[in-house]
């Protein structure tokens, strides 16, 4: 089964940032056609996601504020700051399981 045209550039961004470290990331910030590269994938993929959500009667708004309630949850500040771990990782840490 296919899918639209438009999940690739999702896949176009992510291949951009793919595999780089903070500071490949920050020297290709401070190039201005790759800062102009990256500034039109980002417009691509806003315009998916905004379509996406008229098209599918999509609350934005409603979801985001579900998904940080959900984060806030899952990564309480005190014990997640300065922390990378994906919350499964994370839980295991504290709990020991």
């Amino acid at each position: 089964m296919g899918h639209p045209k438009e999940f690739d550039k999702a896949g176009e961004l992510l291949d951009i940032f793919r595999f780089k470290r903070d500071d490949e990331i920050t020297q290709m910030m401070n190039r201005p056609e790759k800062r102009t590269v990256i500034g039109e994938e980002l417009a691509d993929v806003l315009h998916f996601v905004l379509r996406f959500v008229q098209m599918n009667n999509f609350d934005l708004s409603d979801e985001l504020e579900k998904k940080i309630e959900k984060n806030t949850e899952r990564y309480p500040v005190k014990k997640s700051r300065d922390s990378n771990k994906k919350y499964n990782e994370f839980l295991s840490c504290i709990t020991g399981i």
